[in-house]
């Protein structure tokens, strides 16, 4: 086994079952968890945990890293010497990606409403059920094309619907937040990258040419679902202390039916889970 394999052995190996949720009443061959388990419990296939623990697997990306840290409860310690094994840089010069353990409790108790998590460059790390549920599963997606702004500025994600005001004004704050962040990481080829991608959008263009720099701190949005129809949302964003995340909460917008058709797409998603 390469190094990254074995470290996921050994904490697979010494993952309690109980701790995750996995209640078994018949005798188990294995103390911690089986790799089947570790894959559910990651969003990934069971064929790629046995990859990555052989040394047979391509570099996992950052999302897959943060899931399987999720799944074996690794601290932030933990998560930090997993990105470093597989060779995502953890430098006070590059974009955080690591979510603290401290900001997964906080997330685990927000599952009522569409939640996700995002670096400060917009690139999507996490998101939970309702999320996919409501915008469609982030998965099927490349790596790169998860990121919120090339989203926004490609047009890429059919189901979000804004008026010309919401839509510029949005673009307008993303754009001032990037804006910060490149002062922040000059030294980052991520963001450097990034830029590079979004300088094909003349909208981003002229954006990028004005001075305006600030948090991006909320957003109203309409989702417009296959099944229950337009949910009106209100995106808050919560800044996180020294990681540079944010946390983006959907929540219903006062006045329409949005709650109860979230409180359907949850049933749902329960249903299949389940």
């Amino acid at each position: 086994m390469n190094r990254l394999g074995a470290a996921l052995r050994a904490w697979r190996d010494r993952t309690d079952p109980a701790t995750v949720g996995l209640v078994h009443h018949s005798p188990r061959r294995v103390a911690g968890l089986r790799r089947g388990e570790l894959a559910t419990l990651a969003g990934i296939s069971v064929e790629y945990v046995a990859q990555l623990e052989q040394g047979r697997a391509a570099t996992p990306s950052a999302q897959v890293c943060m899931a399987l840290a999720r799944a074996l409860q690794l601290s932030d310690h933990e998560q930090a010497h997993l990105l470093r094994l597989a060779g995502h840089v953890v430098s006070p010069d590059r974009v955080p990606r690591l979510i603290p353990v401290s900001v997964r409790r906080v997330v685990d108790q927000l599952g009522a409403n569409p939640l996700s998590v995002y670096d400060a460059t917009w690139q999507l790390l996490h998101w939970n059920p309702l999320f996919t549920a409501t915008w469609g599963d982030p998965a099927r997606s490349g790596y790169e094309d998860r990121n919120a702004m090339i989203v926004q500025f490609e047009g890429r994600n059919p189901r979000v619907r804004q008026n010309a005001a919401e839509r510029a004004w949005f673009e307008q704050s993303l754009v001032a937040d990037l804006r910060t962040t490149a002062s922040r990481y000059p030294n980052d080829p991520d963001v450097a990258a990034l830029i590079e991608r979004l300088s094909r959008s003349a909208r981003f263009r002229e954006l990028w040419t004005q001075p305006t720099v600030a948090a991006h701190e909320s957003a109203h949005k309409i989702a417009v679902h296959p099944e229950v129809g337009e949910i009106a949302l209100d995106a808050n964003i919560l800044p996180t202390q020294d990681s540079d995340l944010r946390v983006v909460v959907l929540t219903a917008r006062p006045g329409t039916d949005a709650r109860s058709k979230l409180n359907r797409l949850a049933t749902a998603e329960a249903r299949k889970a389940g």
